[in-house]
């Protein structure tokens, strides 16, 4: 899960030899497809407040006869989506009468093994109420299958991008709401999670929308347990999404938890702007979102041409310009330049609390919030 051999004191090797006995532990007891996933303390909650207590009910696991019966047989007609893992049904336990999302691994696909162990156990033991919940698993011979609660909105680029005639467009308020909670999800990760957790695949598409359209970080197969004590980065090798992936991790492998803002900087530009991270359709100068960008951001006046056409002109002037100055910092070209996700939270739960109405005359600001209190950085 993202540890790597280091040089350093006994107690460091002990550790690092513990943590490797207990992955083992791990990839033995889903082989063995036991009654309940063995818990690993390693990754936990600091705290049990707010969070959910740090002892959590481990995933339960399912027979692969009952998920086929839930799918009616994985039929067409319950399919929601697909993606690298595989493809995700619609269905519905009737042992527990609770509608949930399968995503069932393809054999074939370019993720296998290992990124199904990694989803399990992050999801078994982090809880947020802006994570998905991951209800089970099936590990029966060759089949590979998670089950998770089921989010009826389906994801944000389903919102955002080539939406379907008829389809309500999400107002300016609505859009920081989810912005604000991603982000809650993604500090979470990162600064309640003891040992960090970066989540390296943050993406429109792995944002899921409830009712309400409360957001919810999923598809966990490529986090990777963050850097501790001295250390500064992970080295790994790159993975991720194209047009999200922070220019730094790209170019040398070494992962942090600014990575992950950037790619955050990313989505925010995509609720903001209704343009896709990249665009193939568009002249080769807007291909690239963050490249488009970042010559507008030098202008405050051109903030408004990068509004969402389909948003009408219905958001406050202000909030659109402190929007876009969160997403300009996140999506800077240095990393140790990006704000830590704390700084990130604060700043887009204002917004999200500034109830906006349409018609109602604003007063630009040319300041970002100045609400916005230092915090002590991470992961740079």
């Amino acid at each position: 899960m993202g540890w790597i051999p280091c040089s350093g004191s006994s107690n460091t090797k002990k550790k690092i030899k513990k943590k490797l006995e207990e992955e083992q532990d791990m990839r033995d007891s889903i082989k063995a497809n036991p009654g309940k996933l063995k818990k690993n303390s390693s990754v936990n909650s600091r705290s049990s407040s707010k969070n959910g207590d740090s002892e959590h009910i481990a995933a339960q696991t399912f027979p692969f006869r009952e998920l086929a019966v839930a799918t009616r047989n994985f039929r067409a007609e319950c399919l929601l989506g697909e993606g690298g893992f595989g493809r995700v049904y619609k269905g519905h336990l009737e042992s527990v009468n609770q509608t949930v999302a399968i995503k069932q691994l393809d054999r074939n696909g370019l993720q296998g093994n290992r990124e199904f162990l990694v989803e399990v156990l992050m999801l078994s033991l982090l809880h947020h109420p802006n994570l998905v919940n991951l209800i089970g698993y099936c590990a029966d011979g060759d089949q590979r299958l998670l089950v998770y609660e089921y989010m009826p909105l389906g994801s944000l680029e389903d919102h955002l991008h080539d939406v379907s005639l008829g389809k309500k467009r999400l107002d300016w308020n609505t859009r920081m709401k989810i912005a604000a909670g991603a982000a809650k999800g993604l500090e979470y990760l990162h600064d309640k999670a003891n040992p960090p957790v970066i989540y390296r695949d943050l993406k429109c598409s792995n944002i899921l929308l409830g009712e309400g359209y409360h957001p919810k970080l999923s598809d966990f197969g490529l986090a990777k347990v963050g850097p501790v004590g001295e250390n500064t980065h992970v080295s790994t090798r790159v993975m991720g999404t194209y047009g999200y992936c922070a220019p730094e991790y790209a170019m040398t492998g070494q992962l942090t938890l600014k990575s992950d803002v950037y790619s955050f900087g990313v989505v925010l530009l995509e609720i903001i702007t209704g343009r896709k991270a990249i665009d193939n359709s568009k002249c080769a100068a807007e291909q690239n979102l963050v490249a488009w960008a970042r010559p507008l951001f030098k202008d405050r006046r051109k903030f408004t041409q990068m509004a969402d056409p389909m948003l009408q002109g219905q958001y406050p002037s202000r909030g659109i310009y402190q929007a876009l100055a969160v997403a300009a910092m996140c999506v800077q070209e240095q990393a140790n330049m990006r704000p830590v996700i704390a700084d990130v939270v604060t700043a887009l739960s204002y917004l999200a609390s500034q109830n906006f109405k349409p018609n109602t005359q604003t007063v630009q600001s040319s300041r970002l919030g100045s609400g916005t209190p230092p915090r002590s950085r991470r992961g740079v």
